[in-house]
Protein backbone atom coordinates (compact mmCIF):
# COMPACT_ATOMS: atom_id res chain seq x y z
CA UNK A 1 0.00 0.00 0.00
CA UNK A 2 1.30 3.35 -1.13
CA UNK A 3 0.41 6.40 1.53
CA UNK A 4 0.95 9.68 1.35
CA UNK A 5 0.90 11.72 4.56
CA UNK A 6 0.66 15.37 4.19
CA UNK A 7 1.56 18.47 7.30
CA UNK A 8 -0.53 21.36 5.52
CA UNK A 9 0.34 24.67 6.28
CA UNK A 10 0.22 27.83 4.63
CA UNK A 11 4.01 28.99 4.65
CA UNK A 12 5.55 24.72 4.38
CA UNK A 13 3.27 22.05 3.68
CA UNK A 14 5.19 18.84 4.19
CA UNK A 15 4.71 15.41 2.56
CA UNK A 16 6.11 11.92 2.68
CA UNK A 17 4.92 8.73 0.74
CA UNK A 18 5.74 5.54 2.37
CA UNK A 19 5.13 1.69 0.59
CA UNK A 20 4.30 -0.81 3.44
CA UNK A 21 4.31 -4.17 2.62
CA UNK A 22 3.90 -6.27 5.72
CA UNK A 23 6.18 -5.06 8.61
CA UNK A 24 7.79 -3.54 5.81
CA UNK A 25 7.90 0.31 4.95
CA UNK A 26 9.85 2.03 2.88
CA UNK A 27 10.29 5.51 1.71
CA UNK A 28 9.49 6.91 -1.10
CA UNK A 29 9.23 10.33 -1.49
CA UNK A 30 9.30 13.56 0.43
CA UNK A 31 9.49 16.72 0.58
CA UNK A 32 7.80 20.56 1.08
CA UNK A 33 5.51 22.58 -1.00
CA UNK A 34 6.48 26.31 -0.03
CA UNK A 35 4.56 29.54 -0.57
CA UNK A 36 5.99 33.14 0.47
CA UNK A 37 3.77 35.05 2.48
CA UNK A 38 4.30 37.84 0.38
CA UNK A 39 2.04 36.41 -2.00
CA UNK A 40 -2.07 36.78 -1.62
CA UNK A 41 -3.50 33.80 -0.27
CA UNK A 42 -5.42 32.61 -3.73
CA UNK A 43 -2.05 31.97 -5.06
CA UNK A 44 -0.03 30.34 -2.15
CA UNK A 45 -3.52 28.09 -2.04
CA UNK A 46 -4.16 27.62 -5.46
CA UNK A 47 -0.17 26.19 -5.51
CA UNK A 48 -0.68 23.92 -2.94
CA UNK A 49 -3.49 22.60 -4.52
CA UNK A 50 -1.75 22.65 -7.97
CA UNK A 51 1.66 20.75 -6.25
CA UNK A 52 -1.11 18.35 -4.22
CA UNK A 53 -2.66 17.29 -7.39
CA UNK A 54 0.54 16.69 -9.39
CA UNK A 55 2.28 14.82 -6.46
CA UNK A 56 -0.85 12.47 -6.40
CA UNK A 57 -0.82 12.32 -10.35
CA UNK A 58 3.04 11.57 -9.92
CA UNK A 59 2.83 8.78 -7.55
CA UNK A 60 -0.59 7.00 -7.59
CA UNK A 61 -1.08 6.80 -3.55
CA UNK A 62 -3.66 4.53 -1.96
CA UNK A 63 -5.04 6.97 0.12
CA UNK A 64 -3.54 10.15 1.61
CA UNK A 65 -3.60 10.83 5.23
CA UNK A 66 -4.05 14.45 7.30
CA UNK A 67 -3.53 15.31 10.72
CA UNK A 68 -6.97 16.22 12.53
CA UNK A 69 -7.87 19.96 13.14
CA UNK A 70 -7.36 21.04 16.80
CA UNK A 71 -8.03 24.46 17.30
CA UNK A 72 -6.73 26.53 20.38
CA UNK A 73 -9.18 29.04 21.92
CA UNK A 74 -5.87 31.35 22.37
CA UNK A 75 -5.01 30.97 18.69
CA UNK A 76 -8.28 30.49 16.47
CA UNK A 77 -6.00 32.25 13.54
CA UNK A 78 -4.06 29.35 13.18
CA UNK A 79 -6.30 27.11 12.55
CA UNK A 80 -8.14 29.41 10.33
CA UNK A 81 -5.46 29.30 7.73
CA UNK A 82 -4.64 25.82 8.61
CA UNK A 83 -8.36 25.29 7.49
CA UNK A 84 -7.41 26.63 4.61
CA UNK A 85 -5.02 24.53 3.25
CA UNK A 86 -6.29 21.37 4.41
CA UNK A 87 -9.76 22.54 2.11
CA UNK A 88 -7.54 23.03 -0.80
CA UNK A 89 -5.47 19.27 -0.16
CA UNK A 90 -8.99 17.76 0.46
CA UNK A 91 -10.26 19.06 -2.58
CA UNK A 92 -7.29 17.60 -4.25
CA UNK A 93 -8.65 14.17 -2.80
CA UNK A 94 -11.90 14.38 -4.52
CA UNK A 95 -10.43 15.83 -7.63
CA UNK A 96 -8.20 13.22 -7.90
CA UNK A 97 -10.50 10.19 -6.58
CA UNK A 98 -8.38 9.50 -3.28
CA UNK A 99 -9.30 8.42 0.26
CA UNK A 100 -8.62 10.49 2.82
CA UNK A 101 -7.82 9.53 6.23
CA UNK A 102 -7.66 11.60 9.06
CA UNK A 103 -6.14 11.01 12.77
CA UNK A 104 -5.49 13.06 15.46
CA UNK A 105 -2.18 14.18 16.48
CA UNK A 106 -2.10 12.10 20.04
CA UNK A 107 -3.34 8.94 17.95
CA UNK A 108 -0.18 9.50 15.32
CA UNK A 109 1.83 9.73 17.99
CA UNK A 110 0.23 6.76 20.38
CA UNK A 111 0.89 4.31 16.71
CA UNK A 112 4.32 5.77 16.09
CA UNK A 113 6.00 6.42 19.36
CA UNK A 114 3.91 4.49 21.79
CA UNK A 115 2.94 7.52 23.86
CA UNK A 116 0.38 10.17 22.53
CA UNK A 117 1.97 13.01 23.95
CA UNK A 118 5.65 12.18 22.67
CA UNK A 119 7.55 15.23 21.62
CA UNK A 120 8.54 16.79 18.17
CA UNK A 121 11.98 14.96 18.98
CA UNK A 122 11.18 11.20 19.95
CA UNK A 123 8.81 11.61 16.57
CA UNK A 124 11.66 12.42 14.38
CA UNK A 125 13.80 9.70 15.97
CA UNK A 126 10.88 6.87 15.53
CA UNK A 127 10.73 7.85 11.76
CA UNK A 128 14.02 8.07 11.10
CA UNK A 129 14.27 5.04 12.67
CA UNK A 130 11.40 2.97 11.61
CA UNK A 131 12.15 4.32 7.85
CA UNK A 132 15.94 3.83 8.08
CA UNK A 133 16.92 6.86 7.05
CA UNK A 134 20.79 8.02 8.13
CA UNK A 135 19.84 11.68 8.80
CA UNK A 136 16.81 13.41 10.39
CA UNK A 137 15.13 15.40 7.09
CA UNK A 138 16.20 19.39 7.24
CA UNK A 139 12.22 20.21 8.05
CA UNK A 140 9.80 18.85 10.89
CA UNK A 141 7.06 19.56 8.39
CA UNK A 142 8.09 16.01 6.52
CA UNK A 143 8.77 14.33 9.68
CA UNK A 144 4.91 15.02 10.49
CA UNK A 145 4.04 13.78 7.00
CA UNK A 146 6.00 10.77 7.04
CA UNK A 147 4.55 9.90 10.71
CA UNK A 148 0.75 10.40 9.63
CA UNK A 149 1.78 7.73 6.84
CA UNK A 150 3.07 5.35 9.11
CA UNK A 151 0.77 5.93 11.92
CA UNK A 152 -1.84 4.94 9.20
CA UNK A 153 -0.18 1.79 8.31
CA UNK A 154 -0.04 0.76 11.67
CA UNK A 155 -3.62 1.93 12.31
CA UNK A 156 -5.32 0.03 9.12
CA UNK A 157 -2.74 -3.07 9.60
CA UNK A 158 -5.08 -6.31 9.67
CA UNK A 159 -4.91 -7.41 13.33
CA UNK A 160 -2.74 -11.13 13.24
Amino acid sequence: MKILGIDPALTITGYGLIQARGNKLCLVEAGIISTCAKEVITRRLDKIYRCIVKLISDTSPDVLVLEKIYAHYRHPATAYILGQARGVICLACATKNIPLAEYAATRVKKAVVGEGLASKAQVQKMVAGLLGLESLPKYTDITDALALAIAHSYIVRPKI
